[in-house]
């Protein structure tokens, strides 16, 4: 799980990539699901889309504040 103190230590760059490799891992694991093999753990997907969403979310507000006070 990303945790918001880890969020605040990454830089932009860091955060991209960050996303990136998340919604890598979601396609690998949507695409054993939809070949019919068996997943290890079916709970991974949920954890990896809440983890996408609390990545958008925390660059989305930081950009926000950042445009806010510059």
């Amino acid at each position: 799980m990303v945790k918001k103190n880890e969020l605040k230590s990454l830089n932009h760059e860091s955060l991209k990539s960050r996303l990136e490799d998340l919604r890598k891992d979601l396609m690998k694991v949507n695409s054993k699901r939809s070949s019919k093999s068996s997943i290890e753990n079916p709970g991974r997907i949920k954890h990896i889309k809440r983890n996408i969403a609390r990545l958008l979310t925390y660059m989305k507000n930081k950009g926000g504040k950042q445009k806010n006070n510059g």
